[in-house]
């Protein structure tokens, strides 16, 4: 086999399909951006919604307090989208990185095979 065959090997050491493992990061990916974006819409959406009620009068906030502790709890959501994107990222790109080591691994292997001769 050579170094650009991108075909699957049926090399007993081999414990993934790297197609699967490909797709595996590629969705972690996707669904760490779009955990960010809904996350986003509503972060966005509750800020429209609340700015709204102040300015119709709906809502009286009587002090600088009030305003805070609304806004704390409207953005309170941002801080677990932002740990989702990053753990679905991480996990992304460790997946990457451990096919990388295997494949880093293998051809190690085959250096040490063909200066030994074997």
């Amino acid at each position: 086999m050579t170094e650009s065959d991108n075909s699957k090997t049926n090399f007993a050491g081999t414990y993934f399909d790297r197609d699967s493992v490909l797709r595996i990061a590629r969705l972690a990916n996707i669904f760490a951006w779009a955990s960010l974006i809904y996350y986003a819409v509503q972060v966005g959406l509750t800020l429209t919604v609340f700015m709204l009620q102040i300015l119709r009068g709906l809502i009286t906030l009587p002090g600088f307090t009030d305003i805070i502790q609304q806004l704390m709890w409207i953005l309170q959501p941002a801080l677990p989208a932002l740990w989702n994107f990053i753990g679905l990222q991480a996990v992304g790109k460790v997946l990457l990185i451990f096919m990388d080591m295997e494949d880093n691994t293998r051809r190690a292997a085959r250096a040490v095979r063909a200066d030994t001769g074997k």
